[in-house]
């Protein structure tokens, strides 16, 4: 019924029809405009749908209910596209991964307010994706642990209970996910769980010197405190999967675990830890997944691992080794997930094109090697300065490639983006987040999992002028240039959505962030800008910042402002 309620509201938006429902299979068929069939004996795969435009009306078959969902999905969009003069076709579709998911980081300052989650979960839904997961460290409302998310702003039980439901109803799996190993800093930084950590001092981690991070696996109390997390946490979800995270133990071994680790090796001491979660889950009934970078340096170990639980093989580069990786958990007999991300943190605007050639990638040798599903990550490093929109084009293309991947290789993805994301037909804003997000490959700079302008914008003058002097020629190769061509398009586009405003505004105050990144380079480069460039900066980075937390309570709660807006105090103090 949900479906058949949502399929009439939809074409009632987007052509005017408007179709009575009913559930009488006598009416004669000149009197039915969409006729809705669960047919299992048509065989039809899992999720998979028969769609056929006849001059008699539309029919859709399916074998289960979600079958018939992702057909009015798809109808939906042939009707945005065509009006009412919808062509005559006949459609027999079904995913290429079983799994097709979405995972949000909440835990980087930023949480979404209920009516950005219902919103992000309806878009995502309607591109045919079956999981959602919200990536959390500390953000959910313990009520055993008030200290760790006092000023988060967490979600609470009461709106996963809501939200669960809200998901199921769009066929969508809201998977429970909290860390249980490593990024546990949030927790370990308070005097009540110090003692549960791997080290107690900094530690020099490959992204720069870190706080105490992880738990420390020999202490018992360790999995006592996961313990009591999930106990609190899964009744929640009707999911019974659960994502226990564990990637980045970077100081497993040079603290507390040294003398184990010298003596049995850093990979049997991280299983034997992992496998204590497994079994305390499996208790549960639920099923395991968790990152699997630790374990894949250890092939041998893989094999030891059980055949029920879920790898998560990640990486954010368009070159990461998928291939390599999903041969090794498949030669082992362990189910995987390829999960590659939006490249959208730690830059602004994206990495569009390091973005396309990382989900591709995932997509073809996931299906290459027995992938059950496939998960885009989308994080929230160093602040979660990124808006929200910007993620769009990652989600988009990610959602086209695990459906089919074959039939979306040429996807003109701009179009399918402004239409179907912005609700811009003219292509426009497609373009204009296209092209933004390919402003990164301006700067002569290209490191990985980030972009050059987002670091100019946090670090110190030091950090630019040791880049910049191992770097021939022009540093900077028209990123101005690329930023304006870019924003031309908001003069052709045509939004007309509920979040046309918003989303413009989002778009100019990413614009005006990648600009002050510029001008900042080249005045740290060039200090002979003088009294007059350093006062239009720090006016500029005022304007920047007031916009910065407007535009983030918008969609977000407060709780983390304050932590993100800390990540500009660098850049103020050089312009004081």
């Amino acid at each position: 019924m949900f479906t058949a309620l949502r399929l009439r509201q939809k074409l009632a938006e987007a052509s005017g029809l408007d179709w009575d429902l009913s559930a009488s299979p006598a009416i004669p068929a000149g009197q039915v405009g969409v006729a809705l069939r669960l047919a299992p004996e048509t065989g039809l795969p899992r999720e998979g749908y028969r769609l056929r435009v006849t001059p008699a009306g539309v029919e859709i078959q399916a074998s289960d209910a979600a079958g018939i969902y992702y057909a009015t999905c798809t109808l939906v969009q042939i009707v945005q596209q065509s009006g009412r003069s919808l062509p005559g076709l006949d459609i027999l579709d079904w995913p290429d991964f079983a799994v097709r998911g979405v995972m949000l980081d909440i835990s980087r300052d930023k949480v979404p307010t209920m009516d950005t989650l219902y919103n992000l979960v309806d878009r995502l839904s309607t591109w045919k994706f079956n999981q959602f997961q919200l990536y959390t460290e500390h953000a959910f409302a313990y009520r055993n642990h008030p200290v760790v998310w006092a000023k988060a702003s967490p979600v609470t039980g009461e709106e996963i209970l809501v939200l669960d439901a809200y998901c199921r109803e769009r066929f969508i799996e809201l998977v429970p996910n909290q860390n249980s190993f490593s990024h546990m800093d949030r927790w370990l930084s308070h005097p009540e769980y110090s003692g549960l950590g791997e080290i107690s001092g900094s530690f020099e981690s490959p992204y720069g010197t870190i706080p105490p991070f992880s738990l420390c696996p020999s202490d018992p109390g360790s999995l006592a405190l996961i313990d009591s997390l999930y106990d609190e946490l899964l009744p929640h979800f009707t999911s019974h999967m659960v994502n226990a995270g564990c990637d980045e133990t970077f100081e497993l071994g040079f603290g507390r675990s040294k003398a184990e680790v010298d003596a049995r090796g850093e990979g049997p001491v991280y299983l034997e830890h992992l496998l204590k979660i497994y079994r305390t889950l499996q208790r549960r009934g639920y099923r395991m997944q968790f990152w699997g970078d630790v374990l894949i340096r250890h092939p041998d170990l893989v094999r030891e691992l059980p055949r029920d639980i879920i790898a998560l093989e990640w990486g954010y580069e368009a070159n990461h080794p998928f291939e390599e990786h999903g041969a090794e958990f498949a030669a082992a007999g362990v189910p995987f997930y390829v999960c590659p991300g939006t490249s959208s943190w730690n830059t602004i605007a994206g990495r569009t094109d390091n973005a396309l050639g990382n989900l591709r990638s995932a997509a073809e040798n996931g299906l290459r090697y027995g992938a059950c599903g496939y998960l885009i990550t989308d994080w929230g490093d160093n602040g979660h300065w990124q808006v929200l929109p910007i993620s769009y084009l990652g989600y988009a293309a990610g959602a086209a490639y695990s459906w089919a991947y074959e039939a979306n290789l040429d996807l003109d993805l701009r179009a399918a983006v402004s239409r179907f994301a912005f609700d811009d037909p003219s292509g426009a804003m497609g373009s204009l987040a296209y092209e933004l997000g390919n402003v990164y490959k301006t700067v002569s700079y290209l490191p990985e999992n980030y972009s050059a302008l987002f670091r100019i914008l946090q670090k110190p003058t030091e950090y630019i002028q040791k880049i910049a002097a191992e770097i021939p020629g022009e540093f900077f190769f028209g990123s101005e240039a690329a930023i304006d061509q870019a924003m031309s398009n908001l003069a052709d586009s045509q939004m007309s959505g509920l979040e046309a405003n918003l989303i413009e505004d989002e778009f100019r105050q990413t614009a005006a962030l990648l600009r002050h990144a510029v001008r900042r380079g080249r005045w740290l480069l060039e200090p002979s800008g003088g009294e007059g460039e350093r006062k239009a900066l720090n006016a500029d980075l005022s304007e920047i910042i007031a916009n910065h937390s407007r535009l983030w309570l918008a969609r977000n709660r407060p709780g983390g402002l304050e932590d993100s807006l800390s990540r500009f105090e660098t850049a103020k103090a050089d312009y004081a």
